[in-house]
C-alpha cells in the first residue's frame, strides 16, 4: 500500500457487559467524551442534535455538552412497547453526527444502561471514510487517542478501533472481545496483557486497562504482514484469555 492510497474505513467502539445506568449517568459519561474527542482532533470538534432533514443538520449543537439536554435525548431513546412503559432493563440509546456529510463524516451510536445482558452496550463511533478528515484521523496516533477517550468516559470491558475489512479477517464472528483491531483496549478485569511481539506497543490507561497497538503503519488487509501480525497477536492473546465474548 503507498503512501496516498485511500485508508480502509474506519471505526472505534467501545464495548461493555451488562450495566445499569439512568438517563442521567448515560449523559453525564457522554458530556465527559465529548469534550476528549475534541482534543483528539478538529473534525471531532463539533457535535449537533440528530434531525429529520439532512439541510438543518447543524441547527442545533451539543457543544459544549449539557448534561440535562443529553438526558433528555437519552431517555427519548428509552426501548419500549408500542404505547407501552419503557422496558427499564433495556436501556437506553441514540445516534447523533459531527456535521459532516456523505463519506466526509462521523457519528457516535450510544447504547447504555442495558442490564438484561443479552446484548452488550456500546459506545461505536463510525469515522469518515474518504477525503483529507480521513487520512488525517485514519493514524495510529489519533485512533490511539479516540480510544483512550471512550475508556475514559465509558469504563468498557473492551474496545477497538480498525476497519470493518480487517476485522473480517481476524474474527469469523465478529462479536465484541473475540479479535484484535489496530488498536485495541482490555480492562485490567479481563485479564494481564502478555508479552507481544515487535513493532507491537502496549499502553496502560491510567489503572483501567491496557491498549495494544499493532504498529505504527497504516493498517490494512492489502498488506500480508498486517494480516500476519494480527493473527500472531490474536493468538498470544487467546492463551491468555483475553479474547472472549464481551457478553457470552
Amino acid at each position: 500500500m503507498t503512501e496516498n492510497a485511500a485508508p480502509e474505513p474506519c471505526y472505534a467502539g467501545a464495548y461493555w457487559g451488562p450495566r445499569k445506568e439512568s438517563p442521567e449517568d448515560c449523559a453525564r459519561r457522554t458530556a465527559h467524551l465529548l469534550p476528549l474527542l475534541a482534543s483528539c482532533d478538529p473534525f471531532l470538534a463539533q457535535w449537533y442534535k440528530p434531525t429529520r432533514s439532512t439541510r438543518d443538520r447543524r441547527a442545533h449543537p451539543l457543544m459544549p455538552p449539557d448534561e440535562a439536554v443529553l438526558s433528555d435525548l437519552f431517555r427519548g431513546g428509552a426501548n419500549r412497547e408500542s404505547g407501552g412503559p419503557i422496558i427499564e432493563e433495556l436501556g437506553y440509546s441514540f445516534w447523533f453526527g459531527n456535521g459532516g456529510s456523505g463519506a466526509d463524516s462521523a457519528s457516535l451510536q450510544i447504547k447504555c444502561g442495558d442490564y438484561a445482558g443479552a446484548n452488550p452496550n456500546c459506545c461505536l463511533m463510525p469515522l469518515p471514510r474518504k477525503g483529507l478528515n480521513a487520512e488525517r484521523i485514519t493514524t495510529a496516533p489519533v485512533l490511539t487517542s479516540i480510544v483512550r477517550s471512550q475508556v475514559l468516559a465509558w469504563e468498557p470491558d473492551w474496545a477497538v478501533a480498525t476497519s470493518d475489512d480487517y476485522r473480517k479477517r481476524m474474527s469469523p464472528t465478529s462479536d465484541a472481545g473475540t479479535f484484535v483491531g489496530w488498536v485495541t483496549y482490555f480492562s485490567r478485569h479481563r485479564g494481564t496483557v502478555p508479552p507481544l511481539p515487535a513493532p507491537v506497543r502496549i499502553e496502560p490507561v491510567e489503572n483501567m486497562g491496557t491498549l495494544i497497538i499493532l504498529t505504527p503503519e497504516r493498517v490494512t488487509t492489502h498488506d500480508a504482514g498486517h494480516v500476519q501480525l494480527g493473527r500472531r497477536v490474536g493468538e498470544l492473546l487467546a492463551r491468555a484469555g483475553l479474547l472472549r465474548p464481551v457478553v457470552p
